[in-house]
């Protein structure tokens, strides 16, 4: 499921702008970030650790993030591309009164995306909205447990999204500065939202999803190769 949504963003793409593409010089940017990512986690029942507390949710704090991507520039003003993020956090259970760190964990997005760059023919600042599709891997986690034995939890991935806003500054024409708000729902479960009715449909039961959610602030440099 994950590889087709790949390609299908990347074959979409392409087909839309391989008439321009053919017309002139290929040009293909690589760009390293780094920056914030404020992010939460989901939350289910209760559960109570004797001598340690009660908790009902699993979160992960706001950290420090970094990441790479590779951009094909098919059209002046359309990108087709893939990203890598990291954000090196911890895994928390919370409860309402109770907060334990498990232990440390990586948070990893990998997505194939499409880019509209607002480009104009010597601009040196060019807005642009990107739209990836792809997966989020949450790491393994080793902990110690009430037992005291040595443990460690499978890593998961799951589909998600991306959403980003952002500018390219290009002081010259091969190398550039990336400013960017990004943003990454991860959708983990639904939880029994009890009945919705319809007067022509019946009644099904609802439900109600729940997101683990990243929004990264980043900054970064870019390279340039080929030209306008």
């Amino acid at each position: 499921m994950l590889r087709k949504s790949l390609v299908a963003v990347l074959v979409a793409a392409g087909v839309l702008a391989a008439s321009g593409a053919s017309a002139r010089q290929p040009q293909f940017e690589l760009s390293a970030t780094a920056g914030w990512t404020f992010s939460d986690g989901v939350s289910g029942q209760s559960y109570t650790v004797p001598n340690v507390g009660t908790f009902n949710a699993i979160d992960l704090p706001d950290a420090f993030s970094w990441g790479a991507r590779a951009g094909f520039m098919m059209t002046p003003t359309t990108e087709i591309g893939f990203l890598f993020n990291q954000q090196a956090t911890t895994l928390d259970v919370t409860g309402f009164s109770d907060r334990l760190e498990v232990g440390d964990i990586n948070v990893n997005n990998y997505h194939g995306y499409i880019a509209y760059n607002y480009y104009r023919p010597g601009y040196r600042v060019i807005p642009y909205f990107l739209f990836g599709m792809g997966a989020t891997n949450y790491g393994s986690v080793s902990y110690t447990g009430i037992d005291g034995d040595a443990k460690k939890t499978n890593g998961d991935a799951q589909f998600s999204t991306t959403w980003a806003l952002g500018a390219k500054i290009f002081p010259q024409e091969k190398f550039g500065i990336r400013l960017e708000a990004r943003y990454t729902p991860t959708y983990i479960k639904s939880d029994p939202a009890g009945w919705w009715c319809d007067p022509y449909w019946g009644c099904y039961t609802a439900a109600d999803a729940q997101y683990s959610n990243q929004f990264e602030l980043n900054g970064g440099l870019i390279l340039r190769f080929g030209q306008n």
